[in-house]
């Protein structure tokens, strides 16, 4: 789930704090992948095949970009996570969630592929989410992409959404340093806004919206003041909150030590071995995707030499990483323009 609506509100309020992107920008990056957000969005696209084959090509496009995946997998989940993953089973058709942190077989499958492709995988503690983060303030890695907004409340500084293979897609990146100098709090205001809005620990208070919910954070900064000065019969506190379980999750999450990242050549035949004689996928489409790939790796490798043959090797500079397009410049222009012209009106 995430955090609820809070995309909407960085839109409207901290709209500065977002970029739009193409794949290419994030060439020379490390980026850290929540691995069960990539193969759920596999399982809901493309329900009768494996999420297998779409990890194995959404890898090999990020090695094509010269992006160097790290695949972070789920441990055992906090006891405050309970009844989220027993609603999403159901929702699903599980017969009951995966509590216990032991790897399932889907989780065996996604190691044993990302081996075979030379991609490091890293097991986390607990939640993915927290371990993606860990890496990015440890410096492992420059970004986490992923699809649940929680991982901005981890501390993650920078989150990237539809990082994916599609021509044409739009990548969006959400900057956290940018988006908590927007809304003039601090990382541990913007958990207890997060605990707000709804997250997957614990309840929210019914009929508190994200402006609401903003807004009081601003005036009394904890959710231990706020309760002081909401009203209860609209705003009703429920009964043996959570919240202070909740925040401790996302501050203190559990640390693991990160081992050395590595990264290898893919090797075609034990992909082969794998994918297609034990996992029966066509050895056709395998063989085909890796020429593809062969080819795409050595055209680049021909570019870069050209480049530094001709004295202009490029240097990819920490600019060009958090650079905003110039089509969403110009929106992000004209937002300020109306922002600005509202409240000149609302001071006359």
């Amino acid at each position: 789930m995430g955090i609820t609506k809070l995309a909407d509100l960085v839109r409207t309020d901290a709209h500065s704090a977002v970029s739009y992107r193409d794949i290419s920008d994030y060439t020379g990056k490390v980026i850290a992948l929540d691995t069960s957000i990539v193969v759920n969005q596999f399982r809901a696209a493309t329900p009768s095949l494996s999420p297998l084959t779409g990890v194995f090509f959404r890898t090999l496009t990020f090695l094509e970009h010269d992006i160097k995946p790290v695949f972070v997998f789920d441990g055992k989940p906090p006891e405050e996570k309970r009844a989220v993953l027993e609603k999403r089973a159901e929702v699903a058709g599980w017969t009951s969630p995966n509590r216990s942190g032991k790897a399932s077989t889907m989780t065996k499958d996604c190691l044993e592929l990302l081996k075979c492709l030379g991609v490091p995988s890293i097991q986390a503690p607990g939640d993915g989410e927290a371990m993606c983060a860990q890496l990015v303030t440890e410096g492992k890695v420059d970004a986490v992409a992923s699809e649940d907004m929680d991982t901005l409340a981890f501390g993650a500084k920078i989150l990237i959404r539809q990082l994916n293979a599609k021509k044409d897609n739009q990548v969006i990146e959400y900057s956290l340093p940018k988006l908590l100098d927007c809304l003039k709090i601090s990382h541990e205001e913007f958990v207890d806004l997060c605990i707000l809005l709804g997250c997957d620990y614990c309840d929210k208070i019914p009929g508190l919206g994200p402006k609401k919910a903003l807004k009081l954070i601003q005036q009394h900064h904890t959710i231990d003041n706020v309760v002081l000065h909401i009203k209860k019969k609209t705003h009703p506190v429920p009964h043996f909150w959570k919240y202070q379980e909740a925040r401790k999750l996302f501050l203190d999450s559990p640390k693991s030590t990160v081992p050395d990242l590595i990264w290898a050549e893919p090797d075609e035949e034990a992909l082969v071995a794998f994918l297609c004689h034990t996992k029966h996928v066509r050895e056709k489409r395998i063989r085909s995707r890796m020429e593809r790939f062969r080819q795409m790796r050595e055209k680049k490798r021909e570019q870069r030499e050209k480049e530094k043959a001709e004295g202009r090797s490029r240097q990819t500079r920490i600019d060009d990483f958090f650079r905003t397009t110039r089509k969403r410049q110009q929106v992000l222009e004209a937002a300020d323009s109306v922002s600005s012209n509202k409240k000149k009106l609302k001071s006359k």
